[in-house]
């Protein structure tokens, strides 16, 4: 079922957990996969008749999901079979060491966090970060301390109710006129940053097309591809034109 794709090794567990929910009749959650293999999975797996797929990441817009496998005989709506999943605080002071998503994310792997646990993670200013993550792993941290960088933090486990959720980006259709097509300056216009800002970005490894890291600003953007810049959402180009001045039209669907 994965043969041939670059995601191959990543699809097994989901290959595995859709035969066992074929073979067992009950249904099947996934661990937490990134977009790019839960998008490949869904389409691979969608052509089974007799499977029926659903995803969740704890709240709308989530970009890691985890997927729900069952029988298409044997359907049950998702709503009545939730996720396993919790949120989870990671409480600090980071007043005079602000950190990423990236470092919190680390965090949590060096305190024993598998991959598939981590769910979508957001920092929170100075507070700290929340994030949604696997039951067994919220349980298993809740009252532990641990280290982001040098700053001390304490994990407490908590329901979804209770965290402040990323607000959900309404889908917005935008057109600029651009000299080209080149990534930083579609992405600049698309996502409200300056070139430069853009373009540095793009360097440190900030930015993906179609889930996967590009690093080079002068990458030109073709119909159809998305751009997924982390805590700002994805921009889809629609379509491109060029102008009676040589110049390029550009539609783009920001979501």
């Amino acid at each position: 079922m994965a043969e041939g794709s670059p995601l191959a090794l990543a699809l097994e567990p989901v290959v595995a957990a859709a035969d066992a929910a074929l073979r067992t009749w009950q249904p099947v959650w996934t661990g937490f996969l990134s977009a790019a293999v839960r998008e490949e999975a869904e389409i691979r797996l969608g052509a089974l008749s007799e499977l029926s797929l659903n995803s969740d990441g704890g709240y709308a817009g989530s970009e890691r999901r985890q997927l729900l496998l069952q029988r298409t005989e044997a359907f049950v709506p998702a709503q009545d079979q939730p996720p396993p999943v919790m949120g989870l605080e990671i409480a600090g002071n980071f007043l005079f060491d602000p950190a990423s998503a990236a470092d919190f994310r680390q965090a949590l792997v060096s305190a024993g966090a598998q991959d598939d646990q981590i769910g979508d993670l957001w920092p929170r200013g100075d507070r700290g970060a929340q994030a949604i993550v696997g039951a067994e792993l919220a349980q298993k941290l809740d009252g532990r301390e641990g280290l982001v960088r040098t700053v001390a933090v304490r994990f407490e486990a908590r329901p979804l109710a209770e965290l402040a959720l990323p607000a959900p980006r309404p889908q917005r259709d935008l057109h600029t006129v651009e000299a080209s097509q080149r990534l930083d300056a579609v992405a600049s216009a698309g996502f409200g940053l300056s070139r430069n800002r853009m373009a540095t970005l793009i360097r440190e490894g900030s930015v993906r097309i179609d889930w996967k890291v590009v690093t080079s600003p002068s990458r030109e953007l073709a119909v159809g591809e998305r751009v997924q810049l982390e805590g700002r959402g994805e921009l889809r180009v629609e379509a491109v034109s060029e102008t009676k001045r040589g110049r390029w039209r550009i539609r783009l669907i920001r979501s």
